[in-house]
């Protein structure tokens, strides 16, 4: 990035407002996160390629410069694109870049798939995340959780307060639309990128995730988007029925007959016997809706106030 290392501050020449409270009042809150990243010294980047770990990654170059090293997991609940997307976007910013290999589905609670499958998964990638930092000398690492995320069904932020995982967007209280607007400001591609959940976030809790099952909602997904031109999507594996679920504003564009019956086709030829559209449309976490009991990160408030 062109922006000074160890303190410096980006300009606010694509902020839309630069003189606004709003705009201010976030910019307070980027100095905070800069604040913290400097204190600690160095930093492994937990870095997904979306909007929240970029921006965090982008934050961290600027703060630590060489310090600052970002590490993606090339995983077998990654999408399809998603691994060229972070190294790309690493490049751009100019952080230091490492990928390594997980492999979730070696894990027999991962498989099974409980209501906290995401501690199990979250739990074993930081674990290879420290051997990572170990062997770098990087004194923490750093994930781009923000504060929405704590209001919600979020088993692995149990793990990041089990092992220190420090979320320093969430800690400066930053949420998502401001996640955003600091993309912008960062000249980041990601700024208005839809999010984008792993792979096993696809299939009902309690049904068995396998590497079988994974390859086919990708391939699903893959073929949509391709066809349609959908950004926000998620097919959701019911074992024999497929849910599609789209953005609220894109839903009409899989109002046509032959456009159905092609992906229909396509999906029937991944294995699946019904394929249905939902109609409420994509939503964050519609695999929790039928939860009675949801893990709130509450310790991972208490984790922040602390760190």
């Amino acid at each position: 990035m062109s922006w000074p290392q160890n303190g410096g501050i980006p300009n606010l020449k694509n902020s839309p407002s630069p003189n606004s409270t709003r705009i201010n009042w976030l910019f307070t809150k980027m100095e905070r996160v800069l604040e913290d990243l400097s204190k600690r010294g160095s930093v492994l980047v937990a870095m997904s390629g979306g909007v929240d770990s970029s921006v965090i990654a982008s934050l961290a170059e600027i703060a630590l410069g060489n310090n600052a090293v970002a590490v993606t997991a090339n995983s077998k609940t990654l999408p399809s694109g998603e691994l060229e997307d972070a190294k790309r976007i690493a490049k751009q910013i100019g952080i230091r870049y490492l990928t390594i290999k997980v492999d979730e589905t070696s894990s027999p609670q991962f498989v099974r798939n409980p209501s906290n499958r995401c501690y199990h998964c979250k739990r074993e990638l930081i674990l290879e995340l420290k051997k990572v930092a170990r062997r770098n000398n990087l004194k923490a690492i750093v994930d781009g959780t923000n504060a929405d995320d704590l209001k919600s069904h979020r088993p692995g932020a149990l793990a990041l307060a089990e092992f220190g995982v420090a979320s320093p967007l969430a800690k400066a209280d930053l949420t998502k639309a401001e996640v955003r607007t600091l993309a912008k400001m960062l000249s980041l591609p990601t700024a208005d990128k839809p999010s984008m959940a792993c792979l096993a976030s696809r299939f009902p809790y309690g049904q068995r995730i396998t590497m079988k099952g994974l390859h086919r909602v990708d391939e699903a997904e893959k073929f949509i988007r391709r066809v349609t031109g959908i950004r926000e999507l998620r097919v959701r594996d019911h074992g024999n029925l497929a849910r599609i679920e789209v953005g609220k504003t894109e839903r009409s564009k899989l109002f046509d007959e032959r456009l159905m019956e092609s992906i229909a086709k396509k999906l029937k030829a991944l294995g699946f016997l019904y394929v249905a559209m939902d109609l409420l449309g994509y939503r964050s976490g519609s695999m929790d809706e039928i939860l009675t009991k949801k893990i709130i990160p509450k310790a991972l408030r208490r984790k922040l106030k602390k760190d």
